[in-house]
Formats: structure tokens, sequence, C-alpha cells
């Protein structure tokens, strides 16, 4: 076989399929192969047919139809699959050729992936695909990274199918070394657990605090969609309750209330852990999944345990106008704990992460595009050395603006027994954030009492410990594991 492909892709399931069509639309001759090769012939004469696809019934043929260096790009399931893969396209490659992950890896995977390709002689990028079948096949958002002398030999092509922005700028660019593309992605994939979460406790809001049916909540949905909640996620929803089934009911109150994840989002709440970093929102939006998941139990609670009965008899507008503002706050409470995550991880793993550059690659294509990405570019772009998302002023002054309808919606839903774990969750970090003093002396001060774990003490400067025998019985012996 000739060698004539750009790139070849192995992995011909959704994201796989659409992502080379998108390929070749742009002018890409791409080299295709699934393990289950009749997956290979079927596309080939089908969505693929009188395109420029080469069909590859073994990874040996794949390799051998590229152009050098030779570019080969899996999509397949994260974890083993990926490092068997490796191993069956390794003996094939030559110095110099790329190695692409383009699913949802874990980053350490990544990080340790890339040093061992690297260490055979070739070249890996672990890159984040988002945006679902649609973007992958009309634009997705794309954040890769691993070894840099491989980002020129795939740039042309990444760029060009990759979502844009008004200006013609491509959602894709260059992370960081090793896992950063990676670690880019989880976080992101972590501010969609969280805004998926936050937008469905408004709707539990509006549906049993409100008694609203799902064609008053599409108009609600679909208005937001035009003002500060503008965003892929809240357009979807207001398409998801104006759907009906065969028999003209919504569908959406057909679809059994267990929530289904792939990992991602306790990845993330797992890194902020590591780094001690408090992604209190997305902590909750994996737990609330859990606790969803646990059906048969609560239906069983839920017919022993009492607890208030929903009842509104206030203002239907107004408390729509704070539920708008309770979204959008704590949206942005998201987005502020998940860039603290990435400022711990860059400098944990020395990564050169372009904060700015992160937030216009989700300005397009991918699943929490929104409109106030481009105002944490700009806040970037103002200070690079932004400390935290919330001591900008345009989002300091959001947030103020916020904080009155976010209020009396948290009050409202835990007076009436509605569950709010995320929006809830979010306020009290604002309100944590934004305190000079917290009660954590007390907390160190019964470590000490316990533990021998030591104090600082506000009259003396910082760094210095102290041990109080507060039984008499205590001995001088201190701990020197302050931080355990």
């Amino acid at each position: 076989m000739s060698e004539s492909a750009d790139i070849g892709l192995i992995g011909l399931a959704v994201m796989g399929e659409n992502l080379v069509l998108n390929m070749e639309s742009k002018g890409y001759t791409v080299a295709v192969f699934n393990r289950t090769v009749e997956k290979v012939d079927h596309f080939i004469n089908g969505r693929g047919a009188g395109k420029n696809f080469i069909g590859a019934h073994s990874i040996e043929e794949l390799v051998a139809s590229l152009k050098r260096p030779r570019k080969v790009m899996m999509l397949v399931k994260a974890g083993q699959p990926v490092d068997d893969f490796i191993e069956q396209i390794i003996p094939h490659l030559e110095p110099g050729d790329i190695i692409i992950d383009g699913g949802n890896s874990y980053f350490p995977d990544t990080i340790r992936r890339t040093q061992y390709v690297e260490s055979k002689g070739f070249l890996y990028i672990g890159t984040g695909v988002s945006g679902g079948e649609i973007g992958a096949l009309t634009g997705p958002s794309m954040m890769p990274g691993g070894s840099v002398a491989a980002w020129p030999f795939v740039k042309e092509i990444f760029q060009s199918i990759a979502a844009k922005v008004d200006d013609g700028t491509p959602c894709c660019d260059w992370v960081g070394s090793d896992g950063a593309g990676h670690f880019v992605k989880m976080v992101h994939n972590g501010i969609e657990y969280g805004d998926m979460q936050i937008i469905g406790e408004a709707y539990q809001v509006m549906k049993d605090l409100l008694g609203m049916g799902a064609d008053e909540m599409h108009e609600v949905f679909k208005k937001w969609n035009t003002e500060e909640l503008d965003s892929y996620l809240i357009e979807i929803t207001a398409d998801i309750m104006a759907y009906k089934d065969e028999d003209g009911t919504p569908m959406v109150d057909k679809i059994l209330d267990t929530a289904g994840q792939k990992g991602t989002g306790k990845w993330t709440g797992t890194a902020a852990l590591d780094e001690g970093i408090p992604l209190t929102l997305i902590g909750e939006s994996v737990f609330a999944r859990f606790l969803s998941a646990q059906k048969d139990l609560r239906v069983a609670a839920s017919k022993v345990i009492s607890g208030p009965k929903a009842e509104f008899t206030g203002d239907k507008a107004q408390l729509l106008d704070d539920l708008k503002m309770a979204l959008y706050g704590a949206k942005i409470i998201s987005y502020a704990q998940g860039y603290n995550l990435f400022m711990a991880a860059a400098k944990q793993y020395k990564w050169q992460l372009n904060y700015g550059d992160i937030a216009l690659m989700w300005r397009g294509g991918c699943i929490i595009r929104s409109a106030f990405l481009g105002d944490i570019k700009k806040a970037f772009d103002k200070n690079p050395a932004l400390p935290h998302l919330l001591l900008d002023d345009f989002f300091k002054d959001r947030i103020e603006a916020a904080q009155a309808g976010w209020r009396r919606v948290c009050a409202a839903a835990l007076s009436n027994g509605i569950p709010a774990p995320a929006l809830t969750s979010a306020l009290c970090y604002l309100d944590g954030f934004r305190s000079e003093w917290l009660p954590a002396n007390l907390l160190q001060a019964q470590r000490d009492y316990f533990g021998a774990h030591t104090y600082e003490r506000i009259d003396k400067p910082r760094g210095q410990f102290f041990h109080t025998n507060w039984t008499g019985e205590g001995g001088d012996t201190v701990s020197t594991a302050y931080n355990n």
C-alpha cells in the first residue's frame, strides 16, 4: 500500500467515526482501523464511501499507509486498552513518529506513557477532545499536551478540525508537557459535572417547589440562554424540556432518575484532594450522582423518613430570577475552583499553563462553552499572575450581584426539603473564601490536644509552632507532622 494518509486513527466508535469525517472534510486523507475489523469495511462502504479514507485491517497495514512522520491517533476506552494499543503500534514505528491518545485518559497515565514512548525514540500526545458526537463532526475543543516536539507536526490538522470562535481563532492550542492536556480536559469534565448538577437542582426547584411543567421550563431555559447564562448546557436543557415522547408527553419525565458517569469527575475530585484545593462544587456533583444511583434505597427511605412538604406562596417571577442568579453565581464558583486547581497542578507538575488560552479553547465546540469564558480570558490577559478568579474585578462584581437571589434560593430549597448540594456548597465556599477568620483555630487546638500536632499563634511569626500541655498530664514531645 502506498504512503498516502496524513493521519491514522484507531477506534471507529461514535467519537472516532465523526472525528475522521471531520478530518476528511478539511482535505486530509485518513487511514482507519478498528479492533473489530468488520467496522472498518462497514464505515468505508457506508459513511466513508467515496471519500478520502484508507481502510486498514491490521495495525501494521494502518501504519504502513501513513506519511512520515507517522501520526497514529487512538480513540479507544481509557485504561489498559490504551497501553495495549501502544504496545501493538510501537513495533511498526520509526524514530520521530507520533502516537496520539484522544480519549479521556487519566493524566498520570499520560505522564507515564509520554515518558515510556519517548524512551523508545517516539513522540506522544495526550489530547482532550470535547464536544460529543456533533462536536467531533463539526468542530470540537481540543486540548493537546505531551511531547513538545510533536506539536508542529499535528498543529495544522488539529487546529483545522477544531471549533472556531467568532474571529476565526481555533479552540485548540498546545497546553503543556506530558499529562497537561489530559489534566485540562479532566478539569473541563469536572466543571461539566458541576454545571449539569446545578442545572438539575434548578430544575428540581422549578418542578417540586414552583410546580412547573416541562413546557413552561422550556421557555424559562430558552430565555436564560439569551442572558447571563448563555451556554451550551442551558441551550440543550431548553431543547430537552421541549422534546415529546411518542404519546405527546415530555420525554424528560419518562427517564429514570439515576445518573451514570465515566469517572472524570471523580478524578478531578481526587486531584483536588491530592493538591489540597477546595473543589467543593464539583465534589458535591460527583456525590450527587452517587446518591442518584442508590435509587432503591432512596425509594425505601422516602416511605419512612418524613420532611417538610414543598409549598411556595411567594413571588414566582422573583424566585425564577433568583434562581437564574443562583445558577450564575455557582457557575462562577465552579470555574474559579477549577482554575485554582490548575494553578496548584501547574506548580506541582512544572507545567506552563496559559490560563487565558485555556478559556479560549473552551469557548467553542465543547460541552462547557459559555458566554463568560471570554471574560476569563480577559481577566488573565489583564493580570497573568491573577491568584484567584474571584479577585478579578469583573467576577468580584458579578458574584456580589448574584448573592442576594442566590441566598434566597438556597434558603427556599432547604426550608422546603429540596436537595441543592451544589448550589449551597458553592455559596458556603464563597462565604468561607471571603472570611478573614474561620474556626480552624479551634480545630487546630483539638488536634494539638489529642495528637500534639502543634499550632501557630496570631501573636507570633508564621512558621513558628507551639504545643500546649492541655491536661497537665502530657509531655513535651510533639508530632513533627503538622499537616497530618
